[in-house]
């Protein structure tokens, strides 16, 4: 069943013309199924592509071994690669990139279980030197499954709030 936040976005993604990618490492494609549960998704979805691995990552996206190796797969510095690279890659006005840890093991002190960088990508009309690659970084609790879940429905937060930002900016 799809969230009303996934139709919402895609009413408006449908509305404003606007298409949107996916790179996915801890959401394992979940975020590309709760969006593809809107009937109707084909309008604006393009494709989600599960980079698991860092060489996915540098081979399909384009994130440089020196973020990888510098930062490590979750960090902010890979997701806004991330984001970037699918948004480019597919040729979409939005790409999305999800990284993080949902456990039950892998954790650190730095980067606990739960933990989770969202890299969001616009890309603005050509000459408008508008496009932006932005990212966040959160902190959940809970088990793998609802980590997952709570990284999904912030990722879908994090570009809902970006597209209102560019359909209908502040005065």
């Amino acid at each position: 069943m799809a969230s009303s936040t996934a139709r919402e976005l895609g009413d408006r993604l449908r509305g404003a013309e606007q298409t949107l990618a996916l790179a996915e490492s801890c959401t394992g494609g979940l975020l590309a199924s709760t969006i593809t549960d809107v009937p109707g998704s084909s309008d604006y979805f393009d494709r989600s592509l599960v980079t698991y691995s860092n060489e996915a990552k540098q081979e399909l996206l384009g994130v440089s071994r020196e973020s990888l190796d510098a930062d490590g797969a979750v960090s902010e510095a890979v997701a806004v690669e991330m984001a970037a690279g699918v948004r480019d890659t597919a040729g979409t006005t939005w790409g999305v990139s999800t990284t993080g840890i949902a456990g039950p093991g892998g954790g650190t002190e730095e980067k606990p279980v739960g933990t989770v960088c969202i890299g969001v990508a616009y890309a603005a009309p050509w000459g408008s030197e508008r496009s932006t690659a932005r990212v966040e970084r959160y902190e959940f609790d809970g088990d793998r499954t609802e980590c997952k879940a709570q990284f999904v429905d912030q990722a879908l937060a994090d570009l809902s709030s970006a597209v209102d930002e560019v359909i209908s900016p502040p005065d």
